[in-house]
């Protein structure tokens, strides 16, 4: 039997195939939402605390997001008490969409989390929410939990954000990361949590990556040895990687008590 197929509909199924196997490609890598509050006083801080620890983070739990990261600026930050910064990975762009849904039909949240669900419009929770979402490196699909132990009060856990001049910059600086940067990482034990490629945020074109540590003398004796190394050496003067970082935004940061991470 001889299929007669016209180019328009030949066309329209390369394409449906096309993004049935990207879509296969990008689910093998996690996205991650980065929501800081910004507040304004300690009563905001304490209403969102209680949000998260008992409404908020049980739902994410129930709906199969098991490793969920609450941290505040530690104290010599300048946003120390005016920031709350909450980081949620999930397995698809499917998850992502579909959480909301979920958590307007979860009694057990909404009763948890009325009072933040439902506060006035005169004494709100927070003065603004600001939002990234990201996508994980080729190289890091998946996140890591850290490994770092003590006290979580002195722990740190660092969040940079590297910008880029331009879209190309920007790609290069992600292909350095990929090809060789995150191997350093790694060398050196910097306990990376992950790193991501943002997709949708303030600071665009960026890249953000988390690494922790047990504390402060710890955290500047890794990056001293980092700029040390010799694999380090050998990359940063290499010419492609040249004026990749127009802005390094480094944020200090310590996890909460119920922190998943």
């Amino acid at each position: 039997m001889k299929i007669n197929t016209s180019l328009p509909v030949l066309f329209g199924i390369i394409c449906f195939f096309l993004v049935l196997d990207l879509s296969a490609q990008s689910s093998k890598r996690d996205y991650y939402e980065l929501k800081i509050y910004h507040i304004e006083s300690k009563n905001q801080e304490t209403q969102i605390d209680n949000y998260l620890q008992n409404a908020l983070l049980p739902a994410l739990h129930r709906n199969g997001i098991e490793k969920v990261g609450v941290f505040k600026p530690i104290a010599t930050q300048t946003d120390a008490g005016k920031k709350i910064y909450v980081w949620i990975p999930y397995k698809s762009l499917k998850q992502y969409v579909g959480l909301q849904s979920k958590l307007d039909k979860d009694a057990a949240y909404l009763a948890a989390g009325k009072d933040y669900i439902n506060a006035p419009h005169n004494n709100p929770p927070y003065k603004r929410i600001e939002t990234s979402l990201m996508q994980a490196f080729s190289s890091t699909p998946r996140f890591t939990e850290s490994n770092v132990e003590g006290p979580k009060k002195d722990r740190i856990y660092e969040l940079r954000s590297y910008e880029a001049a331009t879209e190309r910059l920007y790609r290069q600086k992600v292909k350095m990361f990929n090809e060789g940067e995150i191997d350093i990482f790694l060398k050196l034990d910097f306990n990376p949590v992950f790193f991501a490629e943002t997709l949708a945020g303030a600071q665009m074109p960026n890249l953000m990556y988390m690494t922790t540590f047990t504390n402060m003398e710890s955290r500047d004796a890794h990056w001293k040895a980092f700029g040390t190394d010799p694999d380090w050496d050998r990359m940063k003067v290499m010419e492609e990687y040249q004026n990749t970082v127009s802005k390094n935004d480094t944020r200090l940061l310590y996890p909460t008590d119920y922190s998943d991470i």
